[in-house]
């Protein structure tokens, strides 16, 4: 009882320290959210999701300091015709950013929507985020819907020419951003989104997406490389029948990263894919948290994820199918591994299955271990430095989760980049 109380107090001082959006037609759903904030309370270290990552900084009154570092980030999907939103900050930059106009999509800014009394996201903003609130509480993805002034909406009625790309730039040391987006997958359409760059000190993300039948979603997303950020990132999806799903995030340094994954499948021969890579360096923190329903016939999921740790990073997966009584001809499969560089680096795992259809085929494995010492003494052998062939062997076990990518330049792409934080790494 004590505890639920402090978690509440928490919230209270967090909600005390900041104005609320008010009026327009997110009005409802930040209400509701609210609510439920304030019945939750914050997450605490005696969550049961939340007892390998601490929210102490997640939570807390005013974001801790990170100073912003110089590289070009952006340069991850700079190869690729794309129609580019720039944030800087959680500020929209429009010198920086493309005329929001693609064909076969409506895109706007929420902010810019704040004041309309009706508006096509109003059946999904902070509805799905709520759905996803059963049977795991998920207070800070309701402070994003409570709290968020701006984000991008995108509404997809038939497959546009290009992705878009979302970018996130971090200037300002002090930066604590939310923001939310929503995106609605018309029936038949295929989208893509890329999402990059390190957005601020410390970065509180919520992404809603509704793919109608026979939809298809296709999202990729960079995160870092700045050292000192934190950030705690919601994507929630729901989807409809024969629709597709594929999620990947490439994850380096970030003193504190959350991942949280919530899917839905309501609709028969669905399929959801999610999958990560992660590398990271001493004060590293890396979580993945991901819940995936089956609540309809024939569907398929995937989780891959893959963690490179070293100099006492940490790495964290938490996985869980939950297949329904109906949900029969279910295929379910979920791995994560870690490679782990040294003998102070951990990786902690919670995978999960709950089943109560008959007619399925669910599998899931968690497994840790060292750089294989064979393969390592072939390449040096053949006189490969012991970096570069531990790094070679690094790439060949993360390999797995990049082919989870749909598109073979955006793997290369992706491949590309770890190369090079690697490369850097080395020097």
């Amino acid at each position: 009882m004590a505890d639920t109380q402090r978690t509440v107090e928490a919230a209270k001082t967090r909600l005390d320290s900041i104005s609320l959006p008010y009026g327009g037609w997110t009005a409802e759903a930040r209400a509701a959210a609210l609510a439920r904030l304030q019945s939750q309370g914050l997450p605490g270290r005696r969550d049961e999701y939340w007892r390998y990552t601490r929210p102490d900084t997640l939570t807390a009154a005013t974001a801790p300091i990170a100073v912003p570092e110089q590289h070009d980030e952006d340069g991850v999907f700079d190869h690729l015709d794309a129609l580019k939103i720039v944030f800087v900050d959680g500020v929209f930059d429009p010198q920086a950013s493309d005329d929001l106009s693609l064909e076969g999509i409506t895109l706007e800014r929420l902010a810019a929507t704040a004041e309309f009394d009706i508006h096509w996201a109003k059946p999904i903003y902070g509805i799905l985020e709520m759905a996803g609130q059963t049977p795991v509480a998920r207070p800070l993805a309701s402070f994003n819907t409570a709290q968020a002034r701006d984000g991008v909406l995108i509404d997809v009625k038939s497959t546009p020419s290009r992705p878009v790309s979302v970018i996130y730039r971090h200037k300002d040391a002090n930066s604590d951003v939310t923001l939310h987006h929503v995106v609605k997958v018309g029936e038949g359409a295929t989208f893509e989104l890329l999402e990059s760059g390190a957005a601020a000190a410390r970065f509180n993300h919520v992404l809603e997406v509704d793919i109608a039948d026979r939809g298809q979603f296709h999202h990729v997303r960079a995160q870092g490389p700045d050292l000192g950020c934190r950030l705690v990132t919601h994507l929630f999806t729901r989807l409809g029948t024969e629709s597709v799903f594929k999620s990947f995030t490439l994850g380096a340094n970030g003193l504190l990263t959350r991942n949280e994954c919530v899917i839905e499948l309501t609709g028969d021969d669905a399929v959801a894919h999610v999958a990560g890579a992660a590398i990271g360096d001493g004060d590293f923190h890396h979580d993945d948290t991901v819940f995936i329903t089956h609540d309809a016939l024939r569907c398929e999921s995937r989780q891959v994820f893959k963690k490179v740790l070293r100099n006492g990073a940490v790495g964290v997966f938490q996985g869980k199918i939950l297949v329904k009584k109906d949900a029969q001809k279910t295929d379910g499969y979920q791995i994560s591994q870690s490679l782990l560089l040294d003998g102070d680096s951990q990786f902690l795992a919670k995978p999960e299955l709950e089943i109560y259809a008959d007619d399925v085929v669910c599998s899931h494995g968690s497994t840790s271990g060292a750089i294989d010492e064979d393969a390592l003494f072939y390449l040096r052998a053949r006189g490969v430095p012991v970096d570069v062939a531990t790094d070679l062997l690094t790439l060949a076990f993360l390999a797995e989760a990049l082919h989870e990518i749909e598109s073979d330049s955006l793997s290369s792409a992706v491949g590309e980049r770890l190369e090079a934080w690697l490369a850097q790494r080395r020097s």
